[in-house]
């Protein structure tokens, strides 16, 4: 009996130890995001040559990302700076930029399940942005010529783990 309650409490710090998942698309999600960004090479590397320097002088873009479900009361960014010829995340939080230039910076929101779906690979960018499941404001034309990193920057949705059970406050 006395080893049954050992291991009971054993199992109790263990649970007690373990972080739940941030809400998706909450100001600790975009955190995480941000440095699974910093990991992706497809991303720091191939955004690094020319799409990152198009920042309107601001010396970062804004990637303001939100649920449609939840609202856009809440919406998190990620700033995207240029660091030594790499696209690297510097921020990922709350949305601080509130004028953002849509010649340089980027709007995405889609419903939980949509987001669910591109995190997954079920779809890429282009199919998302045809059919609508992903509303987009920015420029599509620089957006286009970067497809490749731009599904990898979708996939990260499915790779930094989101509770969806909850919307961000």
């Amino acid at each position: 009996m006395k080893k049954l309650s050992l291991i009971a409490a054993g199992l109790l710090a263990l649970a007690g130890s373990v972080q739940a998942a941030p809400v998706l698309m909450s100001t600790q999600w975009a955190a995480e995001a941000c440095t699974a960004w910093n990991q992706n090479p497809t991303l720091v590397n191939d955004l690094g040559k020319k799409w990152v320097k198009n920042n309107g002088g601001k010396g970062y873009k804004a990637i303001i990302m939100y649920r449609t479900d939840c609202g856009k009361n809440n919406p998190v960014e990620l700033k995207i700076a240029d660091q030594n010829g790499r696209a690297e995340c510097v921020y990922g939080g709350k949305q601080i930029d509130m004028t953002p230039n849509f010649s340089v910076d980027y709007e995405m929101h889609a419903t939980t399940k949509k987001w669910g779906e591109m995190g997954r690979g079920d779809y890429g960018p282009m199919h998302a942005m045809i059919f609508g499941d992903l509303k987009f404001s920015g420029p599509k034309f620089e957006a286009m010529s970067v497809m490749g990193p731009f599904a990898q920057f979708l996939l990260l949705v499915g790779k930094v783990p989101g509770d969806t059970s909850a919307c961000p406050q």
